[in-house]
């Protein structure tokens, strides 16, 4: 290159370079340097090789003149310049590899080659850009194992710890399939009902309480927070049911009015209900000076399962005749009836992401999740989980939920809904998994089991972030005593 002073670009001509864009019909003796005496020094420093483009600019050529500099000459075999073989070889092996790429996949002997083709499929451009991406070789099937490429993150799926985080040993806890024993509140204090007392354990401070004593000739047989404050109704053998105001340790009321064993109980707002081994439902309503308010008649067999929807506009009960019910507020007779299950039917859960989605689980001799669309009165789907049912609770973050099982593996599962995959096998408890209850937040749930432990497993994400850890328990590791 001649020395870039105007003295010496005086009276020369330009010589034919790639850089300059000249047409064929102009030759290069009558293009003179002199003749553009005040961008003499502008085009010397645009044709010299050492001149520094800024890596952010973009330079266009004329619209009818392609750019050199930004054309692919090498991707059809067309060398850029007609003296030089070595970058004819050079992209004629870019394209054959290229070519290998898009008609064979990434899997291919030349794939290696392949990385330092340029991805553009025209011979000619008309802009050169300073800046491009690799991720365009994606339009000839390069997968991400390609090194030296950079693609956006691939979302991993959600991993579920396979340990509990604590163990919480619970002596006295019944290995009673009809019972419920376990439940969280909104305050993130577990109630856990053992023998003739129940006990509070304190999520945030690891604190036990112990809360009431029903004495030798009673038992606990049910246990549930109302859904704010600190109530709790406390179902006894004898057919009570107790309300206790857990932030004092005292007992509010007593309801009487079952004959038998009160074994499920499930609130709305102000209102208690109460399911019997006298195959009867009691609608309570905690303000009036009754007992009851009103009866609900239908089941054949004990009453083993209550959930009231999300919108507290539906109650579903499960009971030992292997019947599935739906009451609305006001009705005394069930509105719907499913009697698909073979068995028992304790799980129940309303889903919290679509109105009158319901699952239910029937017991030994059913194994199966079977859905519902309570609005339509139609059954959805059924899953044979190969074991018992004995609970269900759904998460409030995600659309998954969790069953817990008896007979014969003891295992817990996570669903995802509505494929029904399987996220995580959860295993550890060596008798039947009886009981269930989840974290105010909906990230933690706690089982209990006939082998008279509590375990605590981080199963579903936060609502906020999929890695955000639980904090409920957190700070406490090990295994401890609830009594």
């Amino acid at each position: 290159m001649d020395d870039p002073t105007l003295s010496n670009q005086r009276n020369q001509s330009v010589p034919s370079t790639p850089s300059l864009n000249v047409p064929t019909t102009m030759s290069d003796s009558s293009f003179h340097l002199e003749n553009l005496p005040s961008r003499t020094m502008h085009i010397n420093r645009m044709i010299n090789s050492s001149y520094n483009r800024s890596p952010s600019r973009t330079i266009y050529s004329d619209r009818f003149i392609p750019s050199r500099s930004g054309s692919n000459f090498a991707l059809f075999d067309i060398s850029n310049s007609p003296t030089s073989t070595e970058g004819k070889e050079d992209g004629s092996g870019t394209y054959n590899s290229l070519l290998r790429a898009a008609l064979f996949g990434p899997d291919t002997p030349d794939k290696k080659d392949s990385l330092d083709a340029p991805a553009c499929r025209n011979i000619f451009r008309y802009k050169t850009e300073t800046k491009r991406s690799l991720h365009s070789l994606s339009h000839f099937g390069l997968d991400d194992s390609v090194p030296g490429i950079s693609h956006s993150p691939v979302k991993a799926p959600r991993k579920v710890p396979r340990s509990p985080y604590k163990v919480l040993d619970a002596p006295a806890l019944q290995d009673d399939f009809y019972l419920n024993l376990v439940d969280w509140s909104s305050n993130n204090v577990l109630a856990v009902g053992l023998g003739n007392c129940v006990y509070l354990w304190n999520a945030c401070s690891s604190k036990v309480t112990k809360l009431c004593d029903l004495g030798i000739d009673d038992s606990v047989c049910s246990v549930s927070w109302a859904q704010r404050g600190t109530h709790l109704a406390v179902g006894t053998s004898d057919g009570e049911v107790e309300i206790w105001d857990a932030s004092r340790c005292q007992r509010v009321r007593t309801m009487e009015g079952h004959r038998l064993r009160v074994g499920a109980l499930a609130w709305s707002s102000s209102l208690l209900s109460s399911g019997s081994r006298d195959k009867s439902i009691l609608q309570r309503d905690i303000r009036a000076p009754d007992d009851f308010a009103s009866k609900l008649s239908g089941h054949k067999s004990e009453v083993c399962g209550l959930k009231w929807s999300y919108d507290n506009r539906e109650l579903a009960s499960g009971g030992n005749d292997n019947k599935l019910f739906v009451w609305n507020q006001l009705s005394t007779q069930p509105v719907l009836k499913y009697c698909e299950h073979t068995a028992a039917v304790k799980a129940i859960a309303w889903s919290p992401h679509l109105h009158g989605l319901l699952a239910s689980g029937g017991g030994t001799a059913d194994r199966c999740i079977r859905f519902w669309n309570t609005t339509t009165n139609t059954h959805l789907s059924c899953m044979d989980t190969g074991s018992q049912v004995c609970n269900l609770v759904w998460s409030k973050n995600v659309n998954e939920l969790v069953s817990t099982h008896g007979y014969s593996q003891n295992q817990i599962i996570v669903w995802r809904y509505p494929t029904m995959s399987k996220l995580a096998t959860l295993t550890g408890h060596t008798y039947r998994v009886l009981y269930l209850a989840i974290s105010p937040d909906g990230q933690t749930i706690v089982t209990g089991a006939g082998d008279e432990t509590l375990r605590f497993w981080n199963v579903f994400p936060s609502p906020k972030s999929q890695n955000t850890d639980s904090e409920i328990g957190a700070s406490s590791f090990g295994r401890t005593t609830i009594r």
